[in-house]
């Protein structure tokens, strides 16, 4: 990376995690780019004086234009990307249809893969770039009732760690962001996602979504140990700027912990604590 900084592109920045990123990262001299899936977040960002263009990772065209549209702006150079877009769909396997597997991977998965091969070639051709992930502690640790979340995290995952190894010798680095439970708007996104897909009122898991919809409605810091948005953007800003970022950024009290937990006690240990989550 140069020592200077250059230009970013963000996704997922109409609130939360992207819009405190983009914010940081604009305090702290980078050029950003902010982008949105609705329009009316759009002109928002604009108002507040961001450079920001739609992006709707569900939108193969959208995803092309909207790199497109920042390209033409940065003489076809980008520094810096950050995959941050996604939202996470709640509700028991046995209970997800198809449908819900297929839009929570589309937005996700398949939407970051696609726009990072398509900067990919820009990176190499100017000899340097980094690119972000925002994963989630869900990634490395699964909870019950976030089946679909937990699987589209555990892919990024094992993107970021494939894509790594793609990139040794090219000076662009694959960097994963994993937060733990972060104040934002991704519990009423939540909310919804599971009100769409999901008919709480039957099953086995009745009680346990009543719980749920309880926690997720609930305003401000519903989890212990939950940290405002500006702490996952102050990492971001750390793995832009050090020379070698670290492989991996875990952030919160849970994420950093459950990463030991991991290595230290047996699967069926660690699957007790992780029921108590329901």
């Amino acid at each position: 990376m140069p020592e200077l900084c250059g230009s970013i592109l963000i996704t997922g920045c109409s609130t939360g995690i992207g819009y405190a990123t983009a914010v940081a990262c604009r305090a702290a001299g980078w050029r950003v780019f902010a982008s949105a899936r609705h329009a009316v977040d759009v002109a928002r960002l604009q108002a507040e004086g961001f450079n920001a263009v739609q992006l709707d990772l569900s939108d193969p065209a959208s995803i092309h234009s909207a790199l497109a549209a920042v390209l033409a702006q940065t003489d076809g150079r980008l520094d810096a990307l950050f995959n941050n877009g996604g939202y996470g769909q709640p509700g028991a396997i046995e209970d997800l249809p198809r449908a819900a597997w297929r839009e929570q991977f589309e937005i996700n998965v398949f939407g970051p893969a696609e726009l990072t091969a398509a900067v990919l070639p820009v990176m190499r051709r100017q000899g340097h770039g980094r690119i972000l992930f925002n994963s989630s502690v869900l990634g490395y640790a699964a909870l019950p009732l976030r089946g679909a979340y937990n699987a589209s995290k555990f892919a990024i995952e094992g993107l970021v760690d494939t894509l790594r190894l793609e990139l040794t010798g090219s000076a662009i680095e694959a960097v994963l962001i994993e937060p733990g439970p972060i104040i934002a708007r991704f519990r009423a996104n939540s909310l919804l996602a599971l009100r769409k897909h999901v008919d709480t009122s039957q099953g086995v898991h009745v009680a346990a979504y009543a719980q749920m919809e309880e926690r997720l409605a609930r305003e401000g810091a519903a989890v212990k140990y939950t940290l405002p948005a500006q702490a996952v953007a102050e990492v971001v800003l750390q793995a832009l700027h050090s020379r070698v970022p670290r492989i991996r950024y875990p952030v919160t009290v849970p994420a950093k912990l459950f990463r030991v937990l991991n290595r230290l006690l047996p699967d069926r240990w660690l699957d007790r604590m992780k029921r108590s989550t329901i």
